[in-house]
This record gives structure tokens, sequence and C-alpha cells, in this order.
């Protein structure tokens, strides 16, 4: 069975993709499922948050350069729960003189290839719309996209649903979309009527638990740790393990 590949998206930056992609899949990973995620951002956050601190580190650069298999660049940093660090030459992808077409499947090639005993295959998207993204976007049919509740985060998400139509109408599929409330305030009244606001456009596709905004998500990477390493027990622990459970089973606000 081919594993899930999913692509946490967001083409504004700052709306807690990194934060989502490494406490998600390391939640999935404490309930056994195994997982892969890709760091597909040039600025290498997502490795820093996992614990990985070598900036040299090849990773999904050298696997879309063909120099290398993505079975070749996992590493185990959590039980259940491999990474594919960027690499130092990621950000060439956006320079390759091939054909655009070429470049922007460098990486659906590379997962069709891959044949690890995963459950998904989760790709940390960098805030653009370069080649890297429109490598993701290719690569798989299913997105996550975290949301922010103000209402710049709006405007990105129309930015972003432009896009994603684009791509739809040229590759003529569907994504399955779905949205996380991350640095969500229950006490602000604009988090609220955000969150209505969304729920107006995009019913049935908010995953059930929104993720509360607290320092301890803030600081955790800091330390290369997760949430769970960080403050276990804590409401951000409690908040990601919920939408694990959600992300499973498909549970929606």
């Amino acid at each position: 069975m081919r594993p899930r590949i999913v692509a946490v998206l967001n083409q504004k930056g700052g709306v807690g993709k990194t934060t989502t992609s490494a406490n998600l899949t390391h939640a999935l990973a404490r309930m056994g499922k195994k997982v892969i995620v890709i760091d597909l951002d040039p600025q290498c956050h997502l490795a820093v948050a996992l614990g990985m601190v070598d900036s040299q580190q090849a990773g999904i650069d050298q696997v879309l350069f063909g120099h290398s298999t993505l079975a070749q660049q996992l590493l185990p940093v959590r039980e259940n729960l491999h990474l594919v660090a960027a690499g130092p030459r990621l950000q060439e992808i956006e320079q390759l003189s091939k054909g655009a077409s070429h470049r922007g499947d460098l990486l659906r090639k590379a997962l069709k290839a891959n044949d690890s005993d995963q459950d998904f295959i989760f790709i940390d998207c960098p805030p653009s719309s370069g080649i890297l993204v429109a490598n993701a976007l290719l690569a798989t049919d299913e997105l996550l996209v975290p949301m922010t509740s103000d209402f710049l985060a709006l405007q990105g998400l129309s930015h972003l649903m432009g896009t994603l139509k684009k791509f739809e109408t040229a590759l003529n599929k569907k994504y399955r979309l779905q949205l996380v409330m991350s640095r969500y305030n229950p006490a602000r009244r604009l988090s609220r009527d955000v969150l209505d606001t969304i729920k107006k456009y995009f019913p049935g596709q908010i995953l059930a638990t929104p993720i509360r905004e607290t320092a301890a998500l803030a600081e955790c990477p800091s330390f290369g740790k997760t949430i769970f390493e960080y403050r276990s027990g804590w409401r951000s622990a409690q908040d990601f393990e919920a939408l694990a459970a959600d992300f499973l089973a498909g549970r929606v606000m």
C-alpha cells in the first residue's frame, strides 16, 4: 500500500507550517504510524526544530538532483519518524536551466520510486510559489494548510486558492484540502471572527482541533524538541495529540 503524501502548504510566512509539520508528524509517530517528513524549505527550519543542526547535511537536494534516492537520505530522528533534510543545494533547484515542467516533476518521480514501508510522507513547503512548491503540488493530491486567525492570513489563503485552481486545471485533478487553525487564541474576538469566516467558505474542511497559541510552541524549536519533549502534558501537546487523531479520523469542525 502506498503511503499518503501530504504537503503542508501556505504561501504566507509565519502561519505555523513548520510547527505543524514537526509536531503533527511526531504525534502520528507516537501513535505508531511510520512517517517520513521532508524539509522542502531551503531555510532548513524543520530540521532545526527536530534537532538537526548541521546546515550542510545533504537531503532532498541530492534526491532532486538525481544523485541519491529518497531511502538513502532518511534520517531517523524519533521512533517511527524519519527526516529528509533540505540540504545546502536545495535553493539551486529554482535556478536549474532545464524546462519548468521537468524541474517541477522531480519530487513526484522521486516519491514514486520510493518503496519504503511508510504510512505517511509529509512535505514541509517553503512560503513561496516557486519551483519547489510546484514540485510539492505535482507530487501530492492532499494538502494541509495551516492558518492563523488574522485577516492578512485570509488574504493569503485567497491567493493560495487561486494558485491551486491553476494547478487543478492544468493537471486535471482535485486536491483534498484540509485546514489547521494554528496560533489560535479563543479569547480574542478577532480569532473567533476569522474562524467563523473560514468555516463559511471552507465547510467541512477545517480539522476539528485548533492549535492554541502558547509560548512553549514558540520556544521548543530552539531546543531541537517537539512539544511532546519540551512540555509533555501541556495544552499544546494535548492539542497536537487531538489534531493527529482528527487527521487520522477525518474529524472536522
